[in-house]
């Protein structure tokens, strides 16, 4: 039973939105209270009187705005605006990003960070150069020539090796050092150039001050083989020898002995070498070789290099093979994969700079030259060769070609292209 009265449907009732109240009259029948516009005092009671509908204040509390329902343009009530579909959060429209200025300060950023971290490495580097040896103690230095001058060493030193390495890398367990290897390597604007000093060479010990005892030591005209030099007075007299022997003038030393070596071959993850028909066998150096290429480790690179007894001309191809490797490892460790790659760069430069040993006035840059003027040796940029030789002399030692080695010397302190052939 319905209780409405008759003719009344339930979209009459009252209670609906914008649909009148439940009294006994309809809403065109009822009088509808004024609505005031702007502000008006609060009634009694202390309650303040609500904005009316139709009125708004502004977000910023500036005073009232005409509230616009968009129902007559039959706009979709809450739709439109910055703040969501149709509503205003009184934010304003939110700026572009300026993409100019975060491109900029991003540049900025990754400057800074290259920049500390290459400072911080060339310091870190610096730091841990063994700057051992004093050239200014060599006297009667030849004159200064065109392009620059490195004598590279390589020692036989067995320091900072423990007995089972000494037993494993084949070394022997000898006090001291002496030198395996001798080179000069010449840079210059006409490519590098790698010459090998056999280390059976003859040559004169001239007057020279020693490097401890500051004594002068007047030149008899001794003849000895040239590592001969080094086992007496250490790099100073070697530099000495090398100079009063050749008329050429050494710039910088570097040496480096069987640890350093052998670490820094395993730093860069070996060196790949082509091993010529027949292999290499030599129990005295550990080498055991077969014929191809093949990558060598620290342990494996040491042996190939100090291999003589098995070779057909003993230290004269020796020397070759030291040339061979060095500039290959050389052409390695200068790759993109090493430099750029933290994780082998920082490991490969520790394990050399820990060991090497140079002159007072060797810098990073000049480590570098040294470094880069070897790796154009392998790329065919430069030349390799031996000390020309003519013979052997009266005490059985390697006998110099003096006229080619004149000729030598003088390409080099002109800097010009050379044009000796080395054995």
């Amino acid at each position: 039973m319905n209780d409405w009265p008759e003719g009344w449907s339930d979209r009459n009732r009252g209670g609906g939105y914008g649909q009148g109240s439940a009294g006994a009259h309809p809403d065109g029948a009822r009088v509808m209270r004024q609505v005031r516009r702007g502000p008006s005092a609060p009634p009694q009671g202390g309650v303040p009187q609500q904005p009316a509908y139709g009125d708004t204040y502004d977000s910023y509390g500036g005073g009232p705005e005409q509230y616009d329902s968009g129902y007559n343009t039959g706009q979709v009530y809450g739709g439109g605006g910055p703040g969501g579909p149709g509503g205003y959060d009184g934010r304003g429209e939110r700026p572009a990003p300026n993409w100019r200025r975060r491109i900029k300060w991003t540049a900025i950023v990754v400057t800074v960070v290259v920049l500390g971290t290459t400072i911080g490495t060339y310091f870190w580097a610096d730091s841990k150069l063994n700057r051992e040896v004093d050239l200014s103690k060599v006297i009667d230095r030849p004159e200064e020539g065109e392009g620059t001058n490195y004598l590279i060493v390589g020692s036989d030193s067995r320091e900072g090796l423990s007995d089972a390495q000494k037993k494993e890398l084949h070394t022997g367990s000898a006090d001291g050092k002496r030198t395996d290897s001798m080179m000069i390597l010449h840079t210059g604007s006409n490519g590098p150039t790698l010459i090998s000093l056999p280390r059976d060479s003859n040559v004169e010990i001239p007057t020279f001050v020693g490097s401890e005892s500051g004594k002068t030591y007047k030149g008899t005209g001794r003849q000895v083989k040239l590592n001969a030099a080094y086992a007496e007075d250490g790099p100073e007299l070697l530099v000495r020898t090398v100079e009063a022997n050749t008329g050429l003038r050494i710039d910088h030393y570097v040496e480096i002995g069987f640890a350093g070596f052998a670490n820094i071959v395993d730093a860069v993850g070996g060196v790949e070498i082509d091993i010529p028909k027949g292999g290499l066998k030599d129990t005295k150096s550990g080498a055991n070789f077969e014929a191809g290429k093949q990558t060598l480790n620290g342990e494996q690179s040491l042996a190939f290099v100090r291999t003589r007894y098995a070779l057909a001309r003993s230290d004269l191809d020796r020397t070759k093979n030291q040339q061979k490797f060095l500039s290959a490892l050389a052409s390695q460790t200068a790759t993109p994969s090493t430099v750029l790659n933290p994780f082998k760069l920082y490991p490969t430069m520790s394990a050399g700079l820990d060991t090497l040993i140079v002159d007072k006035d060797m810098g990073l840059f000049d480590l570098a030259d040294m470094f880069w003027a070897m790796k154009g040796v392998t790329g065919g940029d430069g030349k390799s060769m031996n000390m020309p030789i003519s013979g052997n002399a009266g005490n059985g030692n390697l006998q110099w070609d003096t006229a080619k080695v004149k000729k030598l010397v003088e390409e080099l302190k002109n800097d010009e292209t050379v044009t000796v052939s080395g054995n």
